[in-house]
């Protein structure tokens, strides 16, 4: 069967956009750009192949569809920037096969004018072809929520902005058939910088909420119970929670183009998010303190190591760093989490604890880092001899919360 589709690059953008155009009835082909992260079960396999999908086994595959979707990752480089260097082989590799009529459309995270001025002259130049006149070439911002059982990619409206109206159009055309509703940017940029906004936007209000648990601990306020009153308000509010750090795919930009431009808020943001594991460790060390225990040689059990309630993806999770700093000062770690079967912290395999309620028990202090479903907070504060809850997951009264 002809592919209608090709998703290039099988991550954390791509995989949840094949899923989701199987099950629209697309003919899928996926194409894998490196180690990308993301993995299906075989049940998974099996039920996308029955759907339509199959995995690309040589490039030229990619010339024979009427839609190509480029979506490898684009994590933070080490200059601080995004890397688009899975983006830009990802871009050669389809270039070299690129027939007229195609429709391209780039979703990983780039900055403002990438998809003009870095993806348009790579695709051109290879293919011989010209954007907005031979193909038609557009952006759209992935908007991925693994885990959210509300919130799929049919009920979720997509934005699309394109070289020309006929790009938009295109591309458009091809999203309808996914979602329920289709959001018309303006032009390339907008639909980019639709994405720089939104991925900002959650991390600076996090910072927000984080900075406000750190004060309200040192006042004796209880933030769940002022956050439990604000979200009551119907209008000028949306609640966000505090946590042990950030973590996932989406990186926050503080540079918005080739001028350098710096978000100073994001970039603030960025500083308070980045200071939550040691706040952690900081108030790991004082619980332990108060009941006649140093954190040296203290046995600490890490509940959730993921990034996301119930998913099993790790990327930047901020439990990376506090298992890290644990180490350090001499700490016996160990960790539980229904998603992850090993773990490794400073190229070291972390015991896992199978008997959860047996490994809670035993240990000086118990850190919940993530909440997944499966988890009975209530039960397991009972058998805990000291719970700092980073999340506030836990019933009040039943655990330290941050």
């Amino acid at each position: 069967m002809p592919a209608d589709l090709a998703v290039i690059g099988l991550g954390p953008y791509g995989l949840p956009l094949a899923k989701a155009a199987v099950a629209a009835g697309i003919p899928t082909l996926g194409y894998r750009t490196g180690p990308d992260s993301g993995s299906l079960s075989p049940a998974e396999l099996r039920r996308m192949v029955s759907g339509g999908f199959r995995q690309a086994t040589s490039p030229t595959e990619l010339g024979r569809v009427r839609t190509a979707v480029i979506c490898p990752p684009t994590p933070r480089g080490e200059d601080g920037g995004l890397d688009l260097s899975q983006m830009e082989t990802a871009a050669r590799t389809l270039a070299a096969m690129l027939r007229p009529h195609t429709t391209v459309i780039l979703e990983s995270p780039v900055p403002p004018g990438t998809t003009e001025n870095v993806l348009r002259p790579l695709l051109e130049e290879s293919s011989g072809l010209r954007a907005g006149r031979d193909f038609h070439l557009a952006y759209s911002p992935s908007r991925v929520d693994p885990g959210n059982r509300d919130f799929t990619p049919a009920n979720t409206p997509k934005v699309i902005g394109g070289l020309t109206p006929a790009c938009t159009e295109s591309a458009a055309a091809f999203y309808g058939r996914l979602t329920d509703k289709v959001v018309r940017a303006r032009g390339l940029r907008e639909a980019e910088t639709v994405q720089v906004l939104e991925t900002n936007f959650r991390h600076v209000n996090i910072a927000l909420v984080n900075e406000m648990a750190v004060l309200c601990h040192d006042l004796g306020i209880d933030l769940w119970d002022v956050i439990r009153c604000a979200e009551t308000k119907p209008f000028g509010f949306e609640a966000f929670r505090p946590g042990p750090g950030v973590g996932g795919h989406a990186v926050p930009q503080d540079l918005t183009g080739p001028a350098g431009r710096t978000l100073r808020m994001v970039e603030l943001a960025q500083q308070v998010n980045s200071q939550m594991p040691r706040y952690v460790i900081q108030r790991s060390a004082t619980l332990l303190n108060e009941h006649g225990k140093s954190v040296r040689g203290a046995r600490i059990l890490l509940l959730g190591v993921t990034y996301k309630p119930d998913v099993a993806d790790q990327q930047s999770t901020p439990a990376q760093e506090v298992a890290t700093r644990l180490l350090e000062l001499g700490a016996c770690i160990s960790f539980h989490d229904p998603h992850v079967a090993s773990w490794s912290v400073l190229d070291r395999p972390v015991p896992r604890a199978d008997a959860l309620y047996e490994a809670v028990a035993e240990a000086d202090l118990t850190i919940l880092l993530q909440q997944h479903r499966t988890y009975d907070l209530q039960g397991l504060s009972v058998k805990a001899q000291l719970l700092l809850d980073t999340r506030g997951a836990a019933p009040t009264g039943a655990a330290h919360r941050l």
